[in-house]
């Protein structure tokens, strides 16, 4: 079920009419459960299966591996359910992937026969519950969590609808715990009613409009021109390139970061508080910054489920550098069983390498002073994005062939001036939606907690605010929803 369409909203009102009007705790996450499938089901049918094979697989064997003593029995628990997990995500996600690499390497020794494809569907959101599934079994294996709560809250927790599909990636210790009443004498057993509180409706249905406005006004309006440049790139010119990987940086952020305030805008109407998944990226100083500010949830699970268990920045220079390098490029084929996501995994493993090889290099780099006045601010930042949007390219644009030439009239400019003009003759409107979006993010970094302050205005003139942001929406509007970037992966 996609957030930008009519049966989202009829589903989330009737969620709400219900869990408000009927006031009784087991009913209301008994109810949330059974939606969160629903809505799951509404996209996937049967696959939903999966999650539910997951949920019991993860939830048992956390709760085996707290109760044992034994450490060698852990262990082995543990990689079970790692087996479990990233089996099934494999099988799902990079069966057909593998098969067509086993088929190329028969032909250039012509072995003469081809391996068939599967075919699979990809399970929606499998990438991301299976992650979150992890967390249980890894936290509780280090001690970090207690798995004093039901299979139903823990149902709830994998299942939840409003991040399940696109992130962000939450943590059982994270949300667990909402579920439960907060009170010091409450039992460990006491659910907590679910109440609609004036405070988190508004800045959640903030939330949500803000969210709307930069997927279905931003996103969906600037990628007619990034599908026409990058469809057929070959032969342009390097100011159509440029432009169009602008643009798709511009609506990829959008896309992605307007799901994330859905999603949190969502939770934050029923009471849950879901991590923060974007910091204003565009504005990062550095490749390490942007990785602190893009797709939070993912690079904080990377870092604390891969990269420190590989050795983090705990052994030898050289092998922090591997780790980087390695994480980033896992971090690249988790998004998708392709080798352009490979490729874009390990630019951006590189940038971090190179990063991390210079400070330790240049120790005196850190208190630089010309890097924390304004005008060095402006010159890392801008160094930052040429790098982050080179690495777009290939991200966007599955063809090596053409992501090569795309990245070279990117690197290399053609100053075709002529081609230039004709050009934005032809996207003035795209292109006034992409100056609108820069010149609102410059606005936002500027003066930041905007969202929370246009949440806590007047009824009156909140409710002016949010006329005027559903109003551009639906007039902007041509009537087709298009899917999240995040959904196929």
């Amino acid at each position: 079920m996609l957030f930008n369409t009519i049966e989202f909203v009829i589903f989330f009102c009737t969620l709400l009419a219900v869990i408000t009007i009927i006031r009784h705790k087991a009913f209301q996450h008994f109810f949330l459960l059974g939606s969160s499938y629903f809505f799951l089901y509404f996209s996937n049918n049967y696959l939903l299966s999966l999650l539910v094979i997951s949920t019991v697989l993860d939830y048992y064997i956390g709760k085996e591996i707290w109760k044992t003593s034994n450490q060698s029995k852990k262990k082995a628990l543990l990689v079970i359910s790692l087996i479990g997990n990233l089996g099934l995500l494999g099988f799902f996600k990079y069966s057909d992937f593998a098969i067509l690499q086993f088929n190329i390497l028969g032909n250039n020794f012509d072995l003469g026969t081809n391996i068939p494809y599967l075919d699979l569907i990809l399970p929606v959101g499998i990438s991301f519950y299976t992650f979150q599934t992890i967390s249980w079994t890894v936290d509780i294996y280090r001690g970090k969590l207690i798995p004093n709560y039901s299979f139903w809250q823990f149902a709830l927790f994998v299942a939840f609808f409003s991040q399940l599909v696109a992130g962000p990636i939450v943590r059982a210790r994270e949300f667990l715990p909402q579920l439960k009443e907060k009170m010091n004498n409450a039992k460990s057993s006491d659910l907590r009613l679910i109440i609609i509180q004036n405070q988190n409706l508004k800045l959640g249905i903030t939330l949500m409009a803000f969210g709307f406005l930069k997927k279905m006004f931003f996103s969906d309006n600037i990628s007619p021109l990034v599908n026409e440049v990058f469809s057929h790139p070959m032969g342009l010119d390097s100011f159509s390139i440029i432009i169009a990987t602008i643009g798709f940086g511009m609506q990829i952020y959008g896309d992605f970061s307007g799901y994330t305030d859905i999603a949190i805008g969502a939770a934050l109407i029923l009471g849950f508080k879901l991590p923060i998944n974007f910091n204003k990226p565009y504005f990062a100083t550095s490749p390490i910054d942007f990785w602190r500010r893009w797709h939070i949830s993912l690079s904080s699970w990377l870092r604390d489920y891969l990269y420190i268990p590989l050795g983090g920045n705990k052994k030898s220079k050289e092998r922090t550098y591997l780790n980087l390098f390695a994480v980033m490029f896992l971090g690249g084929l988790w998004h998708g069983a392709s080798w352009n996501f490979v490729i874009w995994g390990v630019l951006h493993g590189s940038y971090l390498s190179i990063q991390k090889i210079i400070i330790d290099k240049f120790p005196t780099l850190k208190e630089n002073r010309f890097l924390k006045t304004k005008f060095g601010k402006i010159i890392s930042i801008l160094i930052t994005q040429y790098l982050v949007f080179l690495a777009w390219i290939p991200f966007r644009i599955q063809d090596s062939e053409q992501a090569i030439y795309a990245m070279q009239k990117f690197i290399f400019i053609d100053f075709q001036f002529l081609d230039a003009v004709n050009f934005i003759s032809q996207n003035k409107f795209s292109i006034g939606i992409m100056t609108l979006f820069l010149i609102l993010q410059f606005v936002s970094y500027m003066k930041p907690g905007i969202i929370m302050k246009i949440s806590k205005m007047k009824l009156k003139y909140w409710g002016i605010i949010i006329m005027i942001i559903l109003s551009s929406i639906v007039f902007f509007y041509n009537g087709n929803p298009q899917d999240f970037i995040y959904f196929k992966f």
